[in-house]
């Protein structure tokens, strides 16, 4: 199926297919409320004095459709076969809901992180280029118009409903999910993108990791950064790449390993389970650190500047720790100060 939707749809669509038993409709609803409860967790643990965004009202919006389509499937599964409003439910439709959920992720990829990138860079060195009410309703527009553009391509396309179609006349047992190229090869740059950086800047950043000290502030411990700051050009920007990282992997490194191990076992995942919360904010802590490095001549220190990230605090990359009323702390914090 994913070589026909590929050839009919000139590449736009590309897909790798992962069956399952249409029996085990049972396995994608516990699925589903995992990841449901996933998304909506993350919603309430992160921090909630942030600046208004983009991706901030996309996620709710996944995490919305996420449980809408948990609702469904959970209706469809326990009833089995019903009618409602003149159309006739049954399991099949578990599947076929999952597929069209699956396709539209699939898709939504890229337009969700250009959108996001041009937010941020347009946004990360100013407090509000609108008035608050006229930003969020401009980020509401975008997050429907993105999934109306999503959900439109995907059904309204001829090739990929007929070949829906066909796969379920010809193959009703099985249930054909799919795993989308966009996140692979998005994941793929991360991790490239990742490295490369930290290569180039593995010097200064094992030269910070062994000056690390743990220090009391505020009456909390934190870890301090031995580093000598430079607001020359070229070398303030390699500094600053330096802490970003830092600050980044601090937060985000079991996820950048967890997509390391991904790639390596050449794993697919179902599309309807790699767009999730926790990604997006782990893609959305990336795209600030790029907008940060990219305008960082332009970011001005006030305390409203770093309400951007809802888990990683970025202060401290650009604001030296000077306070001389320190004292050695037992235990390591959460914090990551960078001086």
């Amino acid at each position: 199926m994913a070589a026909i939707l590929c050839a009919n749809c000139s590449g736009q669509y590309p897909y790798t297919q992962v069956k399952q038993p249409l029996e085990s409709s049972g396995t994608l609803l516990l699925i589903m409320l995992g990841k449901v409860f996933l998304d909506f967790f993350m919603l309430q643990v992160k921090q909630k004095h942030v600046k208004v965004s983009f991706m901030g009202y996309f996620c709710v919006s996944l995490a919305l459709l996420d449980f809408t389509l948990l609702l469904s499937i959970s209706f469809i599964f326990y009833l089995e076969d019903f009618a409602l409003w003149g159309v006739r439910f049954t399991k099949y439709h578990i599947c076929l809901f999952t597929q069209i959920i699956s396709l539209t992720y699939g898709i939504l990829h890229y337009p969700v992180y250009l959108v996001a990138g041009l937010d941020y860079y347009m946004t990360i060195a100013q407090t509000s280029q609108f008035p608050r009410r006229g930003q969020r309703l401009l980020y509401v527009f975008a997050v429907v118009v993105i999934w109306m553009s999503g959900f439109f391509c995907i059904l309204k396309v001829p090739a990929i409903y007929e070949e829906l179609e066909i796969q379920n006349r010809f193959s009703p047992y099985q249930c054909p999910l799919y795993a989308s190229v966009q996140s692979y090869s998005a994941s793929c740059a991360m991790v490239l993108l990742i490295g490369m950086a930290l290569v180039a800047c593995r010097k200064e950043v094992i030269s910070m990791l062994l000056s690390v000290r743990v220090v009391s502030f505020a009456n909390q411990p934190v870890l301090m950064f031995s580093c000598m700051s430079n607001n020359n050009g070229t070398c303030f920007k390699w500094q600053l790449l330096t802490r970003l990282l830092i600050c980044f992997l601090g937060t985000w490194a079991p996820f950048v390993l967890l997509q390391i191990i991904t790639l390596f076992l050449g794993a697919r995942i179902p599309a309807y389970m790699e767009m999730n919360v926790p990604w997006l904010y782990f893609i959305n802590s990336f795209l600030i650190a790029v907008a940060y490095w990219c305008r960082c001549h332009d970011v001005e220190l006030t305390e409203e500047m770093w309400s951007t990230d809802p888990f990683v605090s970025w202060k401290f990359c650009f604001m030296p720790f000077n306070n001389e009323n320190t004292e050695p702390a037992d235990k390591p914090g959460t914090v990551i100060v960078i001086c």
